[in-house]
């Protein structure tokens, strides 16, 4: 099975798995570290790696607490350590990770080409190929490439690498497999860690449980999702997908009240956006509206400075909550043009659809 055993399949139970960090004390800790080595950047006395961390860090900030701005920062840190020592691998690696967040997917594999001819480790140029050769579409070029960073050495990362491509895997033929495939590498991984940080495994488990998510089986994503924030309460992107699996079991409720923690703590539209669509189940409609404009203003943002990051959300808000299917299918088409993906392709058909039913 790919290098994995019939035997890590049959591993049960994912709840669990090794003991980390209590997630407060952890986050306590990424603060305290980004606010003493941002006091140093000020009058420059970073090392190279300092840098690299200070960008890392923020990235991770960024994502763990849903803040767009903070990976915002991280990108602009990015650019700096670029600048600052333009010959060093290490800055082109911490720019193209970013890079790729905002779906800048060119300038990323420019980068990352760049940092291995300057000496950057292969093993670490194929993994992050790897994820954004996954974001494309080019699902056979990223198989190949962690393959080869798994001849390379086997270990937290690789695995990891090895599961996420299994997960994003967009042949809707053999759908079920895949997703077996990567659970199967998913509980690898995390057998594979051997750290103490919280972070690296909560997002392991929360790239699990949105697999599940997508392919609509909320039980088996809330298996994987309740670990990742028993890890780090805190951590808003796996509670928001947790509100999913909420609303899709029925529990509409709970999601609600999830949501309204969560849009005072993100500037990530998709909350507000959950949040509307609820309440306006409900019938709660001036809150729903109130929510609705504030997701279509953020949208509205955040298309002028990241398009192409976030014209596939800006879609389906306008196909769902936002209510212009016309809107929906100008942007979904958009979105095909840069990811030719399965799923970008469900979008375009969804939003010609309900054009088509409109007219």
């Amino acid at each position: 099975m790919s290098g994995v055993t019939a035997a890590a399949r049959a591993g049960g139970d994912v709840a669990g798995g090794p003991r980390t960090t209590a997630g407060v004390i952890a986050m306590g800790n990424l603060d305290a570290r980004i606010e003493g080595l941002a006091a140093q950047a000020v009058p420059g006395r970073l090392t190279a790696d300092a840098w690299g961390e200070l960008v890392e860090l923020t990235a991770l900030r960024g994502h763990v607490g849903g803040r767009i701005d903070e990976v915002e920062r991280a990108a602009a840190l990015a650019d700096m350590f670029v600048d600052r020592a333009p010959g060093d691998p290490r800055t082109l690696l911490a720019r193209a990770v970013v890079a790729a967040h905002f779906h800048r997917f060119a300038a990323a594999l420019d980068d990352l080409e760049a940092a291995a001819v300057l000496g950057l480790d292969r093993r670490t140029v194929d993994v992050e190929r790897a994820a954004v050769c996954q974001a494309v579409g080019r699902y056979d070029e990223a198989l190949a490439l962690c393959r080869r960073a798994l001849s390379r050495g086997r270990d937290f990362g690789t695995v990891a690498a090895m599961a996420r491509c299994h997960a994003d895997n967009g042949d809707a033929a053999h759908e079920a497999d895949e997703a077996a495939e990567a659970e199967t590498w998913f509980l690898a991984a995390r057998r594979a860690y051997h750290g103490v940080s919280p972070f690296p495994l909560a997002i392991l488990e929360f790239q699990c449980g949105r697999m599940w998510l997508v392919r609509e089986g909320p039980a088996r994503a809330r298996t994987w999702l309740e670990p990742a924030v028993a890890r780090l309460p805190s951590y808003v992107p796996a509670l928001g997908h947790l509100t999913e699996a909420d609303a899709a079991e029925g529990r509409r409720a709970a999601a609600v009240e999830r949501l309204r923690r969560l849009v005072l703590v993100s500037d990530d539209p998709e909350y507000a956006t959950g949040l509307a669509h609820l309440l306006g189940g409900y019938g709660a409609s001036a809150e729903a509206r109130f929510w609705r404009a504030h997701a279509a203003a953020r949208y509205d943002e955040l298309m002028a400075r990241h398009p192409a990051a976030y014209v596939d959300h800006a879609a389906e808000f306008w196909l769902t909550v936002g209510g212009d299917p016309q809107r929906a299918l100008r942007l979904s088409l958009q979105n095909l043009a840069h990811r030719p993906t399965p799923r970008a392709r469900a979008l375009v058909d969804r939003a010609r659809c309900r054009v088509g039913q409109r007219q």
